[in-house]
């Protein structure tokens, strides 16, 4: 019986060993060869698009449109512009500088939801926060005129919130000077 306790014990020790978090080192007796083989170098061709051109004229509403950004977009019953708002106003603001000649209608614009009146004075804050942030940057004021439209032209139709979001915006709308 001995032995059996002696095999028990041993048999024990040996499973909490195993257990053990981190491993012992082992000690290498004989040295390790490391055996290298050459590697062949793969090439690869790859194939790109030609560079294709822009064909937007610097200085056209198409270039203000897609290369600038003509709408920020307000929260709810919020004429109040964040961070990514101002990002697009300062890039319309450097684009106005590019062409003095060009003046700009911004429009204020809301939701669906709410009064005719609420919505038309909700949007001529839009508005006119729109025109005083591009003002700030350098921009004439004579430059810049403003008009509210309130709820009655909504980009998106649709009563739900994703319509209503795209519809709370500040529209900024190159009235003259733009090139053809």
């Amino acid at each position: 019986m001995h032995t059996f306790l002696k095999v028990t014990a041993a048999a024990a020790l040996l499973a909490t060993g195993a257990c053990a978090s981190k491993p012992k080192p082992v000690e290498q007796t004989k040295p390790v060869e490391t055996v290298t083989t050459p590697v062949e170098e793969k090439t690869e061709t790859v194939k790109t698009d030609p560079v294709v051109e822009s064909s937007i004229k610097p200085g056209s509403l198409e270039d203000f449109r897609v290369n600038v950004g003509e709408r920020v977009f307000f929260d709810l019953d919020q004429y109040r512009l964040d961070s990514e708002d101002q990002a697009i106003l300062q890039r319309q603001a450097a684009w106005l500088k590019s062409y003095p000649n060009v003046r700009v209608l911004i429009a204020g614009n809301a939701d669906e939801r709410g009064t005719r009146e609420y919505n038309l004075a909700l949007g001529e804050r839009r508005a006119n926060a729109v025109k005083e942030y591009l003002v700030s940057q350098g921009i004439s004021a004579s430059r810049i005129d403003t008009v509210s439209y309130g709820k009655e032209r909504p980009i998106a139709s649709g009563s739900d919130e994703q319509s209503w979001a795209l519809n709370r915006n500040g529209w900024t709308q190159i009235v003259s000077g733009a090139t053809s």
